[in-house]
């Protein structure tokens, strides 16, 4: 076997929609060369066929390995070779050495060749992945059902006294379901309008309504089936379960420590000492739908667990604010919540 079939190569990749720009280093740090390639099977299998010819390639880092970089992901996963997501470079780092494709790439290789990409990417191919899918598509469905009823109000607000003391209702399936079934409201062309916007404005929100029904019933079918353990627990209903399975991904040995999976959410405190002073902060970086499940869940035992509350009534006697107590209460929530997220994704894999 020749030399360079055993030197170890490094590949680092830029994605894009159309075409995905790779670059090639080798453990020394020197630049082999970059090649640009469509994104197709074939274009991965001519990238991966590419930088084999240099050498042995067991690491690749990998921008978007969740959007436009998930096939590739994909494909050099199942040729055995570790992918870690990389971030795109920094803002000052562009301003010193430009931007390009080649060289995000490039950057991309050199990032894991200095050990600072290191979180593995998600394989999204399990429980998780599905899901991740239903709870992106309810979220879009909640934010059109609230944006509908809103504009309903809206309507009325401006319309005649007597339309709209006869539609309006503080509850708001009862305002649609008048809407809905309103006749003309008068010969002007005005209210004509009017009729026609706020009989499909509450049709398109009582469609969308019983869009999310179907997709809680998904989600709750999902987290029973694949996250049972989490879903025992106090506070956590299918969306929480749901979000938080679907940050930790379908891969658990993503998550080296509990320690790990509290970054991931942004409830880990960050040190903020200066001088004499020693302090942590909140940190606002992490997945923050995560972060809000997590909220979501200490606010639901802050108002119903007994523990939680004599919890509460112990630190607020200490001096603690509010916003510090849920903090402490995120970091052990995921403390908890761990090892039965690890437990449902290992059991998830072994069914699926």
């Amino acid at each position: 076997m020749s030399t360079a079939k055993l030197t170890e190569v490094i590949l680092g990749v830029d994605t894009h929609l159309d075409v995905h720009v790779g670059a090639l280093i080798n453990v020394n740090g020197q630049l082999l060369g970059t090649l640009a390639v469509e994104t197709q099977t074939r274009g991965y299998l001519k990238l991966l066929t590419w930088t084999r010819s240099f050498g042995r390639l067991q690491r690749a880092g990998v921008e978007g390995t969740g959007t436009y970089g998930a096939g590739l992901a994909l494909v050099l996963r199942e040729n055995g070779i570790a992918v870690f997501e990389v971030n795109r470079p920094d803002r000052s780092k562009r301003r010193l050495e430009g931007k390009s494709d080649p060289t995000d790439a490039e950057s991309a290789a050199r990032s894991v060749l200095a050990g600072s990409a290191t979180a593995i990417a998600k394989t999204h191919s399990g429980a998780a992945e599905a899901m991740r899918e239903i709870s992106v598509v309810r979220r879009s469905a909640v934010k059109a059902k609230t944006q509908a009823i809103n504009q309903i109000r809206s309507l009325l607000v401006s319309a005649p006294q007597e339309i709209r003391e006869r539609l309006w209702d503080v509850k708001p399936a009862i305002c649609v379901d008048n809407c809905a079934h309103i006749g003309s409201l008068g010969p002007a062309p005005f209210l004509s309008a009017l009729t026609t916007s706020l009989r499909l404005l509450a049709k398109r929100w009582q469609a969308l309504a019983a869009e999310l029904q179907e997709l809680d019933d998904t989600l709750d079918s999902l987290t029973q089936q694949y996250a049972h353990r989490l879903r025992s627990q106090f506070g956590v209903g299918p969306q929480t379960a749901a979000t938080l399975i679907s940050v930790a991904g379908d891969n658990p040995e993503r998550l080296k420590s509990e320690s790990a999976l509290a970054a991931l959410c942004g409830v880990n405190p960050l040190p903020a000492s200066s001088g004499k002073t020693v302090r942590h902060r909140l940190n606002r970086g992490g997945d923050r739908s995560a972060n809000n499940a997590l909220w979501t869940i200490a606010m639901v035992r802050m108002r119903s667990d007994p523990r939680t509350r004599a919890y509460v009534t112990r630190r607020t006697a200490e001096g603690m604010s509010c916003k510090e107590i849920q903090r402490c209460l995120k970091r052990y929530i995921i403390r908890g919540l761990y090892p039965l997220i690890l437990a449902d994704l290992s059991e998830s894999r072994s069914t699926g």
